[in-house]
């Protein structure tokens, strides 16, 4: 088949992207947007040896779970991959792939999809992102803009009320808006990534969920923002508005945020809470999207730990210890380890803001941080809690974590493969899968978390050979 030539496909199954896929003698066709059990009309886009990607052109007959998309942007925009299809469809889509990746990559052939708990969805999966990044530019009048990428590329989708996002977004953006077309002349320009010109990048909002409290930081090619007190005026108009900054990032780079951030006004954080625990949020804090599922999830995590008050637990990949101070609620001392200083520096204020002393943390690779602490100083595991990013844990962390052979694993993922890759290493050197639940924090996206509880089978094993032979000795 040639570019742009038609085809009739019907769609079988998802990607792990969200893309349908539907196969035509025998080769394999990949089409965003289309849901499993459309007929549809697509068009090809580029074909590799084995497989295609094509793009929807017509849906014939209509799947059962495909439902009108609520934005109006839905298919232009790279956000959203799951939003013509029902809300019931997409989680048990979310529980069927990460299914199928711990059969598949995990090696478990006797894993049945009904020894997975159900999956934990939203009552309203719409407004439960506490976080949003949106990119300033131009259309081709030359007028300010500001939206999404669209899928893959770097063309701004002009939305500004995404419907995932706060209701607050729109304001606050039109303030910005209005700000930089005011001053356009004293060098309020939207960045232009091709030519590195330009100073207005990203505007950085977020919302502390429990406290109501707004934080807006701007994103700068520059250390300088002219008529900031302006800004900082304007957008003090809003309910809610407790801290407003820069930050600046001079680097051509796809990255959105540079490492320093100017103090424009208010404490330079937020606070929120999860459950009972207060957290404090600076621009650069990794702070999970959805709060209201991320407390279902870290209530999760706590009751798989198992802990009865007196164990020690290590936390990998901490961030700014939010599933820490979960844990240290009924752990007797918790360790938490993440690489980056300024989410340690949060994690140590979150716990003196929670009164917790029983919590101590360590700049550093997780991979580098844990050997050291075992070997040198002697620090052991009753339970090991990981939450690393999309890429799973380091070799050397999983070895290290087998050799201090702690009762139970924890392992939090936002990634099934990696999940199931690792899953499989743990299951090779002794250690059972017992519980997995799935929560959905990306309502409308393919991403899904998932929770594992794996059980020392080598100590369980051990104790048994012990006691045996205190009885033969009696």
């Amino acid at each position: 088949m040639k570019k742009n030539e038609e085809f009739v496909i019907t769609i079988e199954d998802m990607s792990q992207d969200g893309s349908g896929i539907g196969k035509q003698d025998g080769y394999i066709w990949f089409v965003k947007d289309a849901v499993i059990g459309d007929v549809i009309r697509a068009g090809v886009m580029k074909m590799k040896k084995n497989y295609g990607f094509a793009r929807l052109i017509e849906v014939i007959t209509p799947s059962e779970h495909r439902v009108l998309p609520r934005c109006p942007v839905a298919r232009q925009c790279g956000g959203c991959q799951l939003q013509t299809m029902d809300y019931q469809a997409q989680l048990r889509f979310k529980e069927r792939k990460v299914y199928n990746d711990l059969c598949r990559i995990g090696g478990l052939k006797d894993l049945k999809q009904e020894d997975m708990e159900p999956i934990m969805g939203m009552e309203e999966p719409w407004r439960y992102r506490n976080k949003a990044q949106f990119p300033f530019g131009t259309d081709k009048n030359g007028r300010i803009i500001t939206g999404f990428y669209a899928g893959r590329t770097h063309a701004i989708i002009e939305h500004e009320d995404c419907l995932l996002g706060i209701e607050e977004n729109k304001k606050i953006l039109e303030i910005i808006k209005a700000f930089m077309e005011e001053y356009r002349a004293d060098g309020l320009e939207p960045y232009d990534e091709r030519n590195h010109k330009g100073l207005i990048r990203h505007a950085l909002i977020r919302k502390g969920f429990a406290t109501g409290e707004l934080m807006v930081c701007l994103v700068i090619n520059g250390r300088r923002l002219p008529h900031r007190e302006e800004l900082v005026k304007l957008l003090l108009t809003l309910p809610g508005m407790t801290s407003i900054s820069c930050n600046i990032n001079t680097e051509n780079t796809n990255v959105i945020l540079g490492t320093e951030v100017l103090n424009l006004y208010g404490p330079g954080y937020i606070i929120d809470k999860i459950g009972d625990i207060k957290y404090r949020i600076s621009p650069l804090s990794f702070y999970q999207v959805n709060p209201g599922q991320t407390k279902k999830l870290y209530q999760t995590a706590l009751e798989f730990a198992g802990l009865t008050g007196g164990e020690t637990v290590w936390d990998l990949y901490c961030g700014i210890g939010t599933i820490s101070l979960f844990l240290a609620q009924k752990a007797g001392k918790v360790y938490g380890v993440e690489i980056i200083p300024q989410a340690i520096e949060d994690a140590r204020t979150n716990a003196r803001l929670n009164d917790m002393d029983n919590v101590e943390f360590f700049v550093g690779k997780a991979e580098e941080v844990l050997p050291e602490q075992y070997e040198k100083n002697h620090i052991a595991a009753d339970v090991i809690v990981v939450d690393p990013p999309r890429k799973g844990c380091d070799p050397r962390c999983l070895d290290t974590i087998i050799k201090m052979s702690p009762e139970r694993v924890v392992y939090v993922s936002c990634d099934p493969a990696t999940l199931a890759r690792d899953v499989k290493y743990l299951g090779e050197n002794g250690y059972e899968l017992k519980r997995i639940r799935c929560c959905d924090m990306f309502g409308q996206s393919g991403h899904v978390e998932t929770v594992c509880l794996l059980s020392n089978q080598k100590s369980k094993s051990n104790t048994h050979v012990k006691l045996s032979l205190s009885m033969d000795d009696c």
